[in-house]
């Protein structure tokens, strides 16, 4: 069995990925596919590298299941508070304002990349803390990988993946467990877990605010666009769009409105 791709096996797998999920591998992230590959063929004890490629492009699950093996999954609750803070501090209060006299008392939200659900059951805990009971609110959250899906599903983390949550959160949204603790269930029923290809349309709409943190990172200048005009489509007027820390729409051709708030910089539809 190869121990490397050859240069023609890694474009082959390149150029599949890229075309099924936009996401990118260059020569300087060549080492994490080759790895990624090399365990699936020593799990499906496969015999080649070809035959292996061969599977994935014949087989719908199997490209799924590759997919889902190539993709980083790092979160945690809470991450960069300051974005956690702006909608606590700025988002929320101007949605519940500007929909407190519409017959529309719905706050829409959509964690896309989700990972292992960090992420959604965090904005749970804000909505569930900040927004008034008059108010109807549904969290979307998507994920390429079903492997981090049935995680988040679960809603059990273990100890040491607790340290971002806020005391009196823990004790009022979570019921402590063996070895870990268990999302309380009203928290669960905010959330639908779906899951989703950012490469494809979502056929969501009117969503109010969008996360999307540390995901563009991973796709190349075109496939990036197409994500954002696709969050477009699905965002509601004077909605809120989150991209990671590192990441920007600078120099892009995107109708998103750079704005910046007291705690965090995001992105608006300002329409």
């Amino acid at each position: 069995m190869p121990v490397f791709l050859t240069d023609a096996e890694f474009e082959q797998f390149r150029k599949l990925i890229y075309a099924e999920s936009g996401i990118t591998f260059s020569d300087t992230n060549r080492s994490v596919l080759e790895s990624r590959i090399r365990e699936t063929l020593r799990i499906k004890k496969l015999n080649s590298v070809d035959e292996y490629f061969k599977l994935v492009s014949s087989d719908k699950n199997e490209l799924t299941a590759m997919l889902d093996s190539v993709t980083t999954n790092l979160t945690r609750f809470f991450r960069n508070q300051a974005h956690f803070d702006a909608l606590t501090n700025y988002i929320l209060p101007e949605i519940i304002k500007r929909k407190s006299s519409s017959i529309d008392k719905r706050i829409r939200v959509w964690s896309a990349g989700c990972s292992t659900g960090e992420e959604p059951y965090t904005i749970a805990m804000i909505l569930k803390d900040k927004v008034p009971s008059s108010f109807q609110t549904e969290i979307i959250a998507s994920d390429i990988s079903l492997k981090c899906l049935m995680v988040a599903k679960a809603g059990f983390y273990a100890d040491s993946k607790m340290s971002g949550v806020p005391e009196a959160y823990l004790s009022r949204f979570f019921e402590r467990k063996a070895e870990g603790w268990q999302v309380k269930k009203e928290l669960m029923d905010m959330i639908r877990f779906d899951y989703h290809n950012l490469a494809h349309e979502s056929n969501l709409s009117n969503v109010d605010i969008v996360f999307c943190r540390n995901v563009l990172i991973y796709f190349d200048e075109a496939a990036q666009k197409s994500v954002i005009d696709s969050f477009w489509r699905a965002m509601s007027p004077k909605s809120y769009l989150f991209i990671g820390h590192s990441e920007s729409l600078f120099g892009m051709d995107t109708k998103f409105v750079f704005l910046k708030t007291d705690w965090a910089c995001l992105y608006q539809k300002n329409i």
